[in-house]
């Protein structure tokens, strides 16, 4: 989608006279440069020709395949080096080599304030400091020492622990720990409701679990009553050191005494038993975007494989990269990118989403945010964060004078149409694009996007405007996160690329759906991925396991994912639809509710949206998080006055939305079926600390169904 060119005809001229004349001066160097030794990951043709190449083949001819990467048809690859078949022995392996590199770094705080806005609300602020950082060999020391220490505290090997804290250097810590121990770590959200928290820890049967100030005070000390197996709390902050007011048996710890304890002689001394690869590494309870949270099982073999297949998508790993970590580690994605990193000897940098970029709720108004500072190369983000910056950006370029403006749309159609052909625009991002690219700290060159389709608008804009490719991924929790990633040079919108080389992919018919293997003109159907990498199943689950896994004849595991691909000739997966977002209309049309969100998610309006659909009834409704400041220019187009909160209860400005929504629709191609014929506008976005979304990001339905329950009944009865 490229920006809409109403330009200046003399800037549109003078624009096109600047690029002919570099074109001209540069050609010839640049045509002998490329021919002698063509850089890395630079394909020249068009982005039709590049995306003809195969990335996988079907191993026996079938439509349906299993689909492998061209460059694992023969055998799937299952480890980074030779004998590293375990988690605790990758980390010593990047231990050794890399002793003395900087590994996992966190901010130095140097003030809190609260800081007043101008609607009442109070925000806190903060000043931090510059980045301090553990060297790998140090981390490594604090792992063991911590690990001893958990020992000594009556933690024993293949009995679960549980660690309960935000994203941030401890966690790792703790989790080395528990690799280097054989403890099996249940994980669960920072962000999870009590009930959640309870059932996770009394399911697994958890005795010790680690946690921060912060939440234990807040969620889990009002709900320690009802965890009756707990006995032993470790709080990864320094301060306090005595924690009185906890029910007996219940002993409170901070991590610094817990590894000091394991630094004594007679604990220090004591035999590790040492996980095998087969053995339970993570039991990672799901952020439960439907009904109650399932604990997928992970053992040490399968991360292994998942990363392993990550890493070989990233061109030029090494222990030059910087990257910055702000996703829940609760989370696969976030887990399995900063273990590919310390695989690869890479420094992690911590931070949060309230921190990000100098512009985020939490920096205060002139303090740098944390990507300012750590000039990150590589980083993890979930769309719904990609697309608040897209939109943010668009916002800006809307406010520009008329000659910055028209610069800035010639530059990123041109680039557009350069990346398409293979080539570099080297000017542009340097005079135009480095604004923009700096608010991820100037240095990216890699940014991983999954969790949910990227939309093709978001990522065409990344690659122009961040100077750095995007490579969309696939995979779940039940797959380690690993599934797909698109390579790096392939600048097509919409795929999810070919399969890793840890795994094989294959489509299974969905009658139902009307998805087949055999149809025309590509092969569709439910994706199933099967490999090393597919985990050991739920946790005390053995009814979902017979549903979702199973093993073949040559004894490969696979997952049925639920979620609906169609494969191209090239071998790239592209996802069309999910079979629990399909609802039948009362007239008999089917609606995938996933499509109709990620269709309308391109419109300016909308922040966020949740389509929905009643089988008993003809049509679709949906739930709006509006855009503020479009939302508001909307009132002001028609006249409508008030605050942003009284209009998103307005019944006129409600029909507006509407109609906007609508047209955004019909330009999107969707079927009048699917456009929702009514709207209920909320002012509060949905963010994991509300409930309606998981820290993915990902709309939990039943939650805001329920929310929106007295809506629902009011645009379904016509009140």
């Amino acid at each position: 989608m490229k920006l809409k060119e109403d330009l200046n005809v003399m800037l549109l001229l003078l624009f096109h006279l600047m690029v002919w004349i570099y074109t001209f001066i540069t050609f010839l160097p640049s045509y002998i440069v490329c021919w002698v030794s063509p850089p890395y990951g630079v394909h020249y043709g068009s982005e039709e020709e590049r995306a003809k190449r195969a990335k996988a083949r079907s191993l026996h001819g079938c439509p349906e395949g299993p689909y492998r990467a061209v460059s694992a048809t023969k055998k799937l690859v299952t480890s980074l080096h030779p004998g590293v078949d375990t988690l605790d022995k990758m980390f010593e392996y990047a231990a050794k080599r890399f002793p003395h590199r900087d590994c996992l770094g966190t901010r130095e705080v140097i003030s809190e304030e609260d800081e007043q806005q101008s609607n009442g609300k109070v925000f806190k602020k903060v000043v931090l400091g510059e980045y301090q950082w553990l060297a790998y060999e140090e981390t490594l020391s604090a792992a063991s020492q911590l690990g001893s220490g958990l020992a000594s505290l009556g933690q024993r090997p293949k009995n679960n622990i549980a660690i309960f804290c935000e994203t941030r250097a401890e966690w790792i810590i703790a989790a080395q720990a528990c690799f280097m121990y054989n403890f099996p770590l249940v994980t669960l959200y920072s962000t999870l409701g009590g009930p959640a928290i309870v059932h996770g820890l009394n399911e697994a049967q958890v005795t010790h679990i680690i946690t921060s100030r912060e939440l234990l005070e807040t969620k889990l000390k009002p709900i320690l009553i009802e965890v009756p197996r707990l006995q032993h709390i470790i709080v990864v902050d320094s301060t306090p050191t005595s924690w009185p007011g906890y029910p007996r048996g219940i002993s409170v710890h901070n991590m610094a005494a817990v590894q000091k304890l394991g630094v004594k002689p007679e604990n220090a001394a004591r035999e590790r038993k040492q996980p095998l690869p087969s053995d339970i590494a993570v039991i990672m309870y799901t952020s439960g975007s439907t009904g109650v949270p399932k604990g997928v099982m992970i053992s040490h073999s399968n991360i292994i494989a998942g990363i392993t297949g990550m890493a070989e998508r990233i061109p030029n790993l090494c222990e030059e990269d910087t990257y910055i970590g702000y996703l829940p580690l609760a989370h696969v994605l976030e887990l399995s990118a900063e273990l590919v990193c310390v695989a690869h000897g890479c420094r992690i940098g911590y931070s949060s989403p309230q921190t990000l970029s100098d512009q985020s709720t939490k920096i205060k108004k002139g303090s740098k945010g944390d990507t300012s500072l750590l000039q990150p190369t590589l980083m993890a983000a979930v769309p719904e964060i990609m697309d608040r910056i897209y939109k943010n950006v668009m916002t800006k370029v809307e406010d520009m004078n008329c000659v910055q403006r028209t610069l800035f749309i010639l530059a990123y159609n041109y680039k557009l149409d350069q990346l398409a052909k293979g080539y570099s625009t080297p000017l542009c991002d340097k005079f135009v694009f480095r604004k923009v690219r700096s608010l991820l700290g100037g240095q990216m060159r890699v940014l991983l996007s999954g969790g949910a389709p990227l939309s093709a608008a978001t990522q065409r804009f990344m690659n122009v405007c961040f100077c750095c490719p995007v490579g969309q991924g696939y995979g779940l929790t039940e797959t380690c996160g690993a599934g797909t990633i698109s390579e790096l040079w392939d600048y097509s919108t919409g795929r999810v690329g070919g399969p890793l080389v840890c795994c094989e992919i294959k489509l299974k018919d969905w009658v139902e759906g009307g998805y087949r293997s055999t149809d025309k003109p590509h092969p569709r159907g439910e994706i199933l991925i099967g490999g090393p990498n597919i985990t050991m199943g739920y946790y005390k689950n053995e009814a979902k396991n017979q549903e979702d896994f199973f093993v073949d004849e040559n004894r490969q595991r696979w997952f049925c994912t639920g979620d609906i691909g169609v494969f191209h000739e090239d071998g790239c997966l592209k996802i069309i639809d999910r079979k629990k977002d399909l609802v039948k209309l009362q007239a008999g049309e089917y609606v995938s509710l996933g499509k109709v969100e990620s269709m309308l998610k391109n419109c300016p309006l909308i922040d966020n949206i949740c389509a929905y659909a009643n089988s008993d009834e003809t049509y679709v409704i949906g739930f709006v998080v509006p855009n503020q400041k479009h939302f508001l220019a909307l009132a002001n187009q028609y006249g409508v006055r008030g605050v942003f909160e009284e209009l998103c209860n307005s019944k006129a400005m409600e029909e507006l939305a509407l109609k906007v929504i609508t047209e955004a629709a019909l330009a999107a191609q969707l079927e009048r079926f699917e456009i929702p014929r009514k709207i209920s506008l909320s002012p509060d976005p949905w963010t994991p600390e509300t409930g309606l979304v998981t820290d993915a990001f990902k709309l939990k339905r039943i939650e805001l169904k329920t929310h929106y329950q007295s809506d629902i009944e009011r645009m379904y009865g016509g009140k």
